[in-house]
């Protein structure tokens, strides 16, 4: 018997490309999304267009349809999952100076990509423990500290950056250590990995892949092989394992750090208000006072 409960269909999709008149055809995205009840969030930029969009199999599929009318994002092909609830409260269509900001005006995917590795391919180099010339490879994570936290391959590397606009100075201070193998970069779906493996280009690196459609890709065609945990999303579902689905996992909207199911045991988890990262931060910052009182005293 088939269930009457209705399927929602998350999609993530982006694409390099030159889109100056982004203030003219946001109204459009906007009507589109709002007569087919999408929710999610659509960036339009200089650069291109970046989004993340939720609803019912004929909406999204409309929405696509739609899309595609456009002979820059014909091509556009979007990443799928399912979830039971829609993961989103609100849609959002914003105006963006960079589809995923860097700060590096040089960096222009459209003009060309960095070479791809295919995740079947990724995942038959991990298996024999270094590419096809025989080089080792090694997985160099782009996104940010909390989003590593959740998930990531195997004996990634992690910068442990806060935000995306740091990469550039870790990935140059570590050049030397880097140069004389195979690097794979990678984030959730393809983006900020895109970006980060021109600029590598850029400053010399020789051996610089990125993990084309990132990990949501690779859990897609591949499954979990050499990956641990779960993969963060930007939505409510927070985390997804490599079948795609939405995990325990939640995200403290208080400070916004990744709760995992066993931090939700402690007293200091009460959803929607604190959580035990927020009761350590709070000490960190009552402890000096504390010390320097003592000290008067």
């Amino acid at each position: 018997m088939q269930s009457s409960t209705p399927q929602y269909i998350n999609i993530s999709a982006y694409k390099f490309i030159t889109f100056n008149d982004t203030a003219e055809k946001r109204p459009e995205f906007l009507a589109i999304c709002q007569q087919l009840n999408l929710k999610g969030t659509i960036l339009l930029t200089p650069e291109g267009i970046n989004l993340f969009l939720a609803g019912l199999r004929h909406e999204i599929d409309g929405f696509m349809d739609w899309l595609h009318t456009d002979p820059r994002f014909s091509d556009v092909v979007a990443k799928e999952s399912i979830s039971d609830s829609q993961p989103f409260t609100k849609l959002l269509i914003k105006l963006k100076a960079e589809t995923i900001t860097m700060r590096m005006p040089l960096i222009r995917p459209e003009d060309g990509r960095a070479p791809f590795v295919a995740p079947t391919t990724l995942k038959r180099w991990l298996d024999q423990g270094h590419d096809d010339t025989g080089r080792p490879v090694v997985m160099v994570d782009t996104r940010n500290d909390f989003e590593v936290d959740v998930g990531s391959f195997n004996n990634t590397v992690d910068f442990r950056i806060k935000k995306f606009t740091e990469f550039p100075e870790v990935i140059a201070a570590n050049k030397d250590e880097l140069n004389d193998k195979t690097v794979v970069t990678f984030c959730t779906g393809g983006i900020r990995c895109e970006k980060a493996a021109i600029h590598m280009q850029n400053v010399g690196y020789e051996h610089v892949y990125q993990l084309e459609g990132g990990i949501l890709k690779y859990f897609e065609e591949v499954g979990g092989d050499h990956y641990h945990g779960d993969c963060f999303v930007f939505d409510y579902r927070t985390a997804l394992n490599p079948q795609l689905e939405a995990t325990d996992t939640e995200q403290c909207y208080a400070c916004r750090a990744v709760v995992t199911p066993r931090e939700q045991l402690s007293p200091y988890y009460i959803p929607g208000k604190s959580c035990p990262h927020c009761k350590k931060q709070c000490r960190e910052e009552i402890t000096p006072t504390v010390e320097i009182e003592a000290k008067l005293a």
